[in-house]
């Protein structure tokens, strides 16, 4: 009973704040200053992780390389590539 009694209000809540929400008028500054937020926000890490990455590049030393004589795992293959594998061995 109390989960019905939590969904109702729930639900009920959120009815009246679409209501609210529907009936709220703002500017039109703020629509385009909204937008131009969003457009920051959602390409944040291309503009400034662009600009971390190429100093971090510079500063750090490079990584080191695979040798050839190291070997590789084939734990990742499926069985018929697997089988490949030993056939043509």
């Amino acid at each position: 009973m109390r989960v019905w009694l939590a969904c109702f209000f729930v639900l009920f809540a959120l009815a009246e704040f679409f209501d609210w929400v529907k009936e709220l008028s703002l500017p039109l500054p703020i629509y385009i200053l909204g937008g131009a937020f969003l457009a920051v926000a959602s390409n944040y890490d291309q503009i400034i992780g662009s600009y971390f990455s190429n100093m971090t590049a510079e500063i750090l030393p490079e990584s080191p390389k695979l040798d050839s004589s190291t070997p590789i795992s084939l734990s990742m293959l499926t069985p018929g590539e697997e089988v490949q594998k030993s056939q043509q061995e």
